[in-house]
């Protein structure tokens, strides 16, 4: 009789789990839609340039972002492509790029959660795989940057959809999905070049047990699923614009001054808070951090290893990533950081499983509690740790009233108040610049929103999209008073018809130049104290 219990129970159980993990997938897909969906577009400024060539591509005018200036400016060709697909297809306008982006990146940022869950069930770690989805879905590195409009959350995607199909063995989508994420931003290669050497040693491993035939058929389907997406556009980007490297990569090089230790910096603070416990616990948790966490990724690497080894590309992937980065040293957008993350979430969350798991299902394990077995104290403990705590650490980084733009709950760092004065500041200018016979010429250190919403042909004052800039860099070190400054003589040669600057961009050179005062007059100041300016400058060329 005791029997059947037992029979009876166990089996109820059974059907429970299975019945979660028929819900549980679903649950975790809408919750990264509805995260999304509520606060709503709330789009930075490097986005509106994608959708500025994306427009113009819909008009008709080519892929250039100033009319007839065959300039490669954005990093992620695929992802304005899919923009103009959609356009095209929907019959939208342009101000419905904020919406057509955050449609799809939503729904990408859903997938990626999914591809987390089966790959922790994967690893044998199913609440880590778990945990490591319900974060994705809040956590705002991911949301912020898919209401922002960026191509993050579709680059995320194809990278963590790059992995699970090479760790199925599914070889030819893994090149297809490694073309694409490739388009998708450059530096997908951190992770693709370790992909492809240990598909050579797998190549290497099976030779002698596979006949040539096969292999050779098989290589011959992966070049053809890397090189279909990959293979046109470096071509047409060869002839088009003369080089299919993005221009914004050397400007960005040139354009900043950064001590040589800025970026390293960064990311170690970035890599020993992955769950924003700073957010609660203060400075002590990045010191604590800063140790832990690599530990507990450490503990958690060896285990997925010793269970998949074909893992270890994506194991190595935020480590390669933050060496890339500290040695580089560019400036670190926020959006920077968001790529190893699925990868840093679900390892540390795999390590922390583990530990647990050790603590109370070992023998030698003294813990123990009346009634409760460890078994069931283990278990409780994982989910707490492994589930519960990253969740609403991770929570902490939202507000439920912005203090400007939609006052809907949002991620704090979806911060896009300059964005905003930026956008008053084209609406100042539209009057003026829609009675010129022809489309004047606005300089901008900072041209996504002016570009956008003014149509006006844009001189780019760090040079992501003007070549011309490029050529005025490195400045006098004396002329910055933040990172970035702008080249009083590139203002002076070209002759824009309006400058639109931060004051402190200009304080200690253009500002203070006759040349630039005995040409130009200060329309209007937008008060502002952002990066420590005195306000947004608007200036017309008198």
């Amino acid at each position: 009789m005791f029997s059947d219990t037992k029979k009876v129970n166990s089996s109820s159980k059974i059907e429970i789990e299975q019945r979660i993990w028929i819900l549980l997938p679903g649950i975790v897909f809408l919750m990264a839609l509805f995260a999304r969906i509520l606060p709503g577009p709330r789009i930075i400024d490097d986005a509106f340039i994608t959708y500025r060539y994306a427009h113009n591509i819909l008009a008709g005018n080519g892929f250039v972002y100033n009319p007839s200036e065959h300039v490669l400016g954005t990093t992620t060709p695929l992802y304005t492509f899919l923009l103009v697909l959609i356009g095209q297809i929907s019959g939208k306008t342009q101000a419905s790029f904020p919406h057509i982006s955050l449609f799809v990146n939503a729904i990408a940022d859903g997938i990626t959660c999914l591809l987390l869950l089966r790959l922790g069930r994967r690893l044998g770690f199913p609440l880590a795989g778990i945990g490591a989805s319900l974060v994705w879905a809040i956590a705002p590195y991911s949301v912020t940057f898919a209401i922002g409009g960026l191509e993050t959350s579709l680059y995320v995607l194809l990278l963590t959809g790059a992995i699970s199909a090479y760790l199925d063995q599914k070889f030819v989508l893994t090149m297809f999905l490694g073309s694409l994420s490739f388009l998708t931003r450059p530096d997908a290669l951190i992770l693709l070049g370790p992909l492809f050497v240990d598909r050579l040693i797998l190549i290497i491993k099976v030779r002698r047990d596979l006949p040539t035939r096969l292999i050779t058929r098989s290589l011959f389907f992966e070049g053809i699923a890397l090189l279909t997406p990959l293979l046109p556009w470096l071509i047409f980007a060869l002839f088009y614009f003369g080089s299919p490297l993005p221009h914004s990569i050397a400007a960005k090089s040139l354009a900043y001054r950064l001590p040589p230790e800025a970026a390293i910096i960064r990311l170690m603070q970035h890599y020993a808070t992955p769950f924003l416990e700073n957010l609660t616990f203060g400075t002590p948790a990045i010191r604590v951090g800063v140790v832990l966490y690599p530990f507990l990724f450490l503990v958690g690497a060896l285990v997925a290893f010793r269970v998949q080894r074909s893992i270890w590309p994506w194991l190595a992937f935020p480590w390669l990533y933050f060496t890339t980065f500290a040695i580089a040293n560019p400036l670190i957008f926020r959006w920077y950081l968001t790529p190893p993350l699925p990868a840093y979430f679900l390892i540390i969350l795999v390590g922390i499983e583990r530990i647990t798991h050790q603590i109370f299902n070992s023998r030698k394990s003294r813990i123990s509690y009346p009634n409760i077995s460890k078994t069931r104290i283990g278990n409780i403990l994982s989910i707490a740790f492994v589930v519960i705590a990253p969740y609403f650490l991770t929570l902490r980084g939202w507000t439920f009233h912005p203090d400007h733009g939609p006052t809907r709950p949002a991620p704090e760092m979806a911060y896009i108040q300059l964005e905003l004065f930026y956008h008053q500041a084209a609406e100042s200018l539209n009057a003026d610049i829609s009675s010129h016979s022809k489309l004047p010429l606005l300089a901008a250190g900072d041209v996504g929103v002016l570009g956008y919403y003014t149509g006006a042909r844009i001189l780019d004052t760090v040079g992501l999209n003007s070549p011309v800039s490029t050529s005025y860099f490195p400045l006098d070190p004396a002329l910055y008073v933040i990172n970035y400054a702008i080249p009083p003589d590139l203002i002076l040669d070209q002759r824009p018809d309006y400058v639109v600057i931060l004051e402190v961009y200009g304080r200690e050179g253009l500002l203070k130049d006759p040349r630039f005062q005995e040409a130009y007059h200060l329309r209007q100041k937008i008060p502002t104290d952002m990066y420590g300016s005195d306000g947004m400058l608007i200036y017309e060329r008198k």
